[in-house]
Parts: structure tokens; sequence; C-alpha cells
């Protein structure tokens, strides 16, 4: 880089550095690569296969698949192996359908375990937002996205059209919730379910999650 880029190029790094704080834009050569933290599934083979030894900490994860495929097992298996590690988990029971039984023999010490049945899709973001931001929490199951139901739609009558309403309530809340699972290293799993699209014909799958 000649003399006048590396000038122009300095200049903006100082300005950027100022507005928003040190090392808001960096070189990856002046840095170490990060080393990502993970949380281990409880397999061995899926922790070796996803590379990092399991789940990573401070991301937002999907896990998704057709019904009754195992997902809400796989979660648990995650909370144990979290618990075991010492770390505070919450399942935000959309679903009204958690089975603490099933959950306990599974390795979940539910005691300890912080679960949440929500009455609407808003409240239960609120939640997952609010804990996420304490910090004090290592991993945050939601089960399951398609039960994140708006609650104008769950107040509105029988018929009402409420098209894309869910979309746009998920995709604020992701928007909000990627820096701060990041800056206080926690995890968020949602749980969705495969669906068929509506009048999916030709080339490509014709099944999407919620």
């Amino acid at each position: 880089m000649d003399d006048n880029k590396r000038k122009s190029l300095d200049a903006a790094l100082k300005s950027l550095d100022k507005t928003f704080g040190k090392g808001t834009i960096l070189r990856l050569g002046d840095k170490e690569v990060e080393q990502i933290d993970s949380i281990g599934t409880g397999s061995v083979g899926l922790d070796l296969a996803l590379g990092i030894g399991g789940v990573p900490k401070g991301r937002i994860i999907e896990i998704y698949g057709p019904e009754s495929s195992g997902k809400t097992t796989l979660t648990l298996h995650i909370i144990a192996e979290c618990q075991k590690a010492g770390g505070v988990c919450a399942f935000i029971d959309a679903e009204h359908a958690l089975d603490v039984k099933y959950a306990k023999n599974l390795g979940v010490n539910t005691d300890d375990l912080y679960v949440s049945q929500p009455d609407f899709g808003e409240q239960a973001l609120e939640i997952v937002e609010t804990i996420a931001r304490s910090g004090a929490v290592d991993l945050i199951v939601v089960d399951s996205v398609a039960a994140l139901t708006p609650k104008a739609e769950i107040e509105g009558d029988m018929g009402d059209q409420h098209v894309g309403l869910q979309a746009r309530l998920m995709s604020q809340a992701l928007r909000k919730l990627t820096g701060i699972v990041h800056k206080m290293n926690t995890t968020v799993i949602f749980i969705n379910q495969i669906r068929m699209k509506i009048g999916a014909m030709g080339y490509g799958t014709p099944e999407t999650t919620t």
C-alpha cells in the first residue's frame, strides 16, 4: 500500500476508534485468532463433526428438523453438558410441552434449570433478551420458533390476516440479540420445524423452516 493510502486508512481507523471505541476494526494479522469456546452436545460424534467440540458459545444457533426427530432431546443433552461444566441454563418453553421427568432422565439438573412458559412471542423474546443481558446465563433454549405466536394474532379473531407478523418479530429480535449474546458469551438455541413451502414447484427443496 502506498504512503497516501496508508495515511488515509490510518486517519479513518483513528476516527472510528474515537467514535466507537478502540478495537472497532482490526487487521487479522495484528491479533491472535480467537479460540471459540463450546458446549458439548453429549455426543462425541456430533462434537467432532461440529469441529470445535460442541455448539459455540456467544452465538445464536438454529436446530431444525421434521416433527419428532429429536430436536428437543438434543437441546436437553446440551443443557445437561452445560450444567455439568457449571453453567446456568434457561429453557423457554413456548410450546408448553417440557417433560421434566424425561429431561431429568437425560441428565438435566431440573432443580437448577430456569423455565419460562410465555403466553405470546413478544414476551418470550423479551425474556430471552433480559436474561441474556444479565450475563449470568450461559445457555438459553427456545422451544420453538413455530410457537412464538405474536400477541396481535392471539388477541385477534379467527380468520384475521397477520401476514409476515411472526417473521418481522423474529427478524427484529435476532438483530437485537446477536450483539448481546456475543458480548455476554451466552449461547441461544432456537428449535425450529420444517414445513412444506406453499405452492413449491420445480427445482430446489420444497421444505423450509418457520
